[in-house]
């Protein structure tokens, strides 16, 4: 499928290029092609994003960047709570014991 869309592109490139030989014949100078219309930040559809810092509380107006790190962050704390919440707290409960046995 990647060949085919590959193939593809090089045959849309190569349509678009003139050819050299009226280039050559023609006498004039190459036209320029522009090949990135799609590529600009312009026009935009709905409304602005903005940073989280800024609306906490509207994770649809977030950018898109953003609402991925807040998102990993938060299922990242809740997985370390849930373990830490299930496993215990071994090592403080040894140190507990060491400490109270030492004072009697």
């Amino acid at each position: 499928m990647a060949a085919w869309a590959a193939s593809a592109r090089q045959a849309a490139n190569l349509a678009r290029l003139p050819s050299p030989k009226s280039i050559a014949s023609s006498g004039q100078a190459p036209n320029l092609i522009q090949r990135r219309g799609l590529a600009s930040g312009g026009d935009q559809h709905g409304p602005p994003k903005v940073n989280f810092w800024q609306d906490p509380l509207s994770p649809s107006k977030w950018k898109e960047e953003h609402f991925v790190i807040v998102s990993l962050a938060g299922w990242g704390l809740l997985f370390f709570g849930g373990y830490k919440f299930f496993t215990g707290d071994k090592k403080d409960k040894k140190e507990e014991q060491k400490v109270g046995e030492g004072s009697h």
